[in-house]
């Protein structure tokens, strides 16, 4: 039998428990007449930025579908796959953002029952987004390999599936990244700081669009963020599969033939699957309203998950009689990804002191707490990076740079539960939104904010997740340009003009990234804080709590603007290794990449755990610490958060695609840039 008949029928599985869960949830009580009002206006804003944000990609897409076509060295097939990967991304998003949105009133609801049911609702909607990323990737992948193995030029046209998803990834996490912060930051700018009303209040006209921005971002964005990354690692891995049938590092052939290398990582994606499901149904948790109980109900899902996916790993192997040096290059990554999950969780979650030490030093003002959080950030990036380079030691000491690409796609075996648990968050944000908003009782509250500080601990872990798949997967990628375009050892010199001159425009351009990005943000955040205040000012009665509101203003300039402020550094990404080609060369393109690689990466970390940790740490004194909610160390904790905020859901995250998508570019003009010698 294929083998990737078993990876086309774990894809299957994948969807139809995706299916079942979007049943149960949908099932559930949606909530009282005012519950569902707002979840409605909150659906509709949601459907209303993801239509108008399709339409401009969809622009995109066919512009570059164009290119593709008449490029000689590129046509048709290369431009098909482009296409089927913008498509199958743009749906894993949509489907996570079209359950989240039905389900945040469901949990509301069901925190009324119990915390356990709450948990139950959010998490099983966060598990729809998470096993739809996957399954739709794998789907997409196998139906690529049946409609291509056999064309002589299969590995270049499959690269074009990623170069697909990522082109889409990088405009829905910036534009929605954008949207969330902008609105996130008009709220609490001038409602908590200004006015100081509880979040979520409904006299603050922004909460809405905010919880719009919620699933934009947190949802639909980080939905795409992630399936990138998942079918960048396999693509990457299977261009890599001549250097397995015989590794002049090791001396050994590392698998039987070249299909059996581009089987392998299918076969360890299919095996993860089957674990992420098997781990989602383990997750329960009781009624305690404790931040260690509730994370340990995860927990026990992704440890399930990852022992499971490290059997089904050596299983396959064996199956495919593959060296097992491969089998613990893969456990190397998935070890990795797991003890960065960990990582991140120390320097973000208040249950540890880098968080706690934040929420002291808000004690003395905005400006301590702000210094506080940006070197927790910093020194967060310190275990990540000795953990990717001990997985790249071993995987490469075991398998060659095929073993590399392979720690990567460990890594993101459990993908299905570990987006699960990201996603849980938006899902648990917006319910306590709801309950506020609406009115319940503060018990439902309380339950609704215990799950709200897991999703930001989980989102935190999610993040630093990606980030790690990211920088294996960008390491793997480029490789795979190196061999595509016949680049070997001896080309490569610290003294080469090219490299050096690569290495600094690499490096400058996630800073640059990085900046435009937190720019666009804070345009969004002036222009909502000052339609904020002018409600304030103008509606009669709205600060008394008689008047209403005009939540549908704020969401249509987060709209607009967003979408407006999204092109430039997205567009930006993708013609900067053409340009870097075209004028210094494939070498000079190599060394781009890797100082692009390496500056994204600890950026990424740095601004997604400063973030995470300014936010939990406001989260800290929120439950009473240093004087709680209204203290002036709650202000100045707010103030931290707003700064952290684009930081870590608009900055870090977008360069996780970042990373990835120059290097995909690279490998799909590898036919094309094999020749350029440019200027040097």
């Amino acid at each position: 039998m294929d083998p990737i008949i078993l990876a086309l029928g774990s894809a299957v599985l994948g969807l139809v428990l995706a299916g079942f869960l979007a049943k149960f949830v949908l099932s559930q009580d949606e909530g009282n007449a005012k519950v569902r009002e707002i979840a409605a206006a909150i659906k509709e804003g949601a459907l209303a930025f993801l239509g108008r944000e399709y339409r401009i990609l969809a622009i995109f897409v066919a512009i570059v579908t164009l290119v593709l076509i008449v490029v000689p060295d590129l046509g048709w097939k290369v431009a098909l796959a482009f296409v089927f990967g913008a498509i199958s991304s743009g749906l894993a998003g949509y489907i996570g953002m079209s359950i989240a949105i039905r389900a945040n009133s469901r949990t509301a609801a069901a925190a009324a029952v119990s915390l356990n049911h709450g948990l139950k609702v959010s998490f099983r909607a966060g598990s729809v987004m998470g096993m739809s990323v996957v399954a739709i990737g794998l789907l997409g992948l196998s139906i690529l390999y049946f409609a291509f193995n056999g064309d002589a030029n299969f590995l270049a046209i499959i690269p074009g599936y990623g170069f697909g998803a990522s082109s889409v990834a990088i405009f829905a996490r910036v534009g929605g990244g954008i949207y969330t912060k902008g609105a996130d930051t008009g709220a609490d700018i001038v409602g908590k700081v200004e006015k100081s009303i509880p979040e979520d209040d409904p006299r603050n006209a922004a909460v809405i669009a905010d919880f719009v921005g919620d699933n934009v971002g947190d949802t639909a964005g980080m939905g795409a963020d992630l399936f990138e990354s998942y079918v960048d690692s396999i693509i990457a891995t299977m261009t890599l599969g001549t250097i397995a049938v015989f590794s002049t590092h090791l001396n050994i052939g590392l698998v039987p033939d070249e299909q059996t290398a581009w089987w392998l990582p299918m076969l360890v994606a299919a095996g993860g699957i089957v674990a992420s499901i098997i781990g989602i149904f383990s997750v329960r948790v009781g009624e305690k309203l404790q931040m260690t109980a509730l994370l340990n109900a995860l927990r026990r899902g992704t440890y399930v998950a990852a022992i499971l996916s490290v059997i089904f790993s050596f299983a396959a192997v064996y199956f495919l009689e593959a060296d097992l040096g491969l089998f613990v290059a893969i456990v190397a990554g998935l070890a990795a990804g797991m003890a960065i999950g960990e990582s991140t969780n120390y320097f973000t979650s208040y249950v540890y002191k880098p968080t706690l030490k934040i929420a002291e030093a808000s004690q003395t003002g905005a400006a301590t707490n702000i210094i506080a959080g940006f070197g927790n950030g910093l020194m967060s990036v310190a275990p990540p990076v000795v953990f990717i380079v001990i997985a790249i030691i071993v995987a490469y000491n075991f398998g060659d740079v095929y073993g590399v690409a392979l720690a990567g796609v460990g890594m993101l075996a459990t993908l299905g539960i570990q987006d699960a648990t990201d996603a849980y968050g938006p899902v648990a944000d917006n319910a306590g939104g709801i309950v506020e908003m609406s009115g319940m009782p503060h018990e439902i509250r309380e339950r609704t904010d215990a799950l709200d500080s897991l999703g930001n601990t989980t989102a935190a872990i999610g993040k630093g997740f990606a980030i790690g798949s990211a920088g294996l997967t960008a390491l793997a990628l480029l490789l795979s340009y190196t061999i595509a375009v016949g680049i070997t050892p001896s080309q490569i010199s610290l003294l080469d003009p090219a490299v050096l001159v690569g290495l600094f425009l690499g490096g400058m351009l996630p800073a640059v990234f990085s900046a435009m990005t937190m720019q666009a943000v804070g345009k969004t955040g002036f222009s909502i804080v000052n339609e904020v205040r002018r409600q304030f000012a103008e509606i009669p009665g709205l600060m008394e709590g008689t008047g209403k509101a005009e939540y549908a203003k704020c969401v249509d300039i987060c709209t607009k603007e967003s979408l407006k402020q999204m092109i430039l550094p997205s567009v930006m990404t993708v013609l900067a290794p053409i340009v870097i080609a075209f004028l210094f060369g494939k070498i000079a393109l190599g060394g781009f990449l890797i100082g692009a690689t390496v500056t994204g990466f600890i950026l990424a970390v740095a601004f997604s755990n400063a973030g995470g940790s300014w936010d939990n740490a406001k989260k800290w004194v929120e439950t009473g610490a240093y004087g709680g909610k209204r203290s002036e160390a709650h202000k100045a904790t707010v103030i931290g958060d707003t700064v952290g905020d684009p930081m870590k859901d608009t900055s870090g995250p977008s360069l996780n695609i970042m990373i990835k998508l120059v290097s995909i570019i690279s490998l799909v003009l590898a036919p094309v840039i094999v020749n350029m010698n440019g200027i040097f």
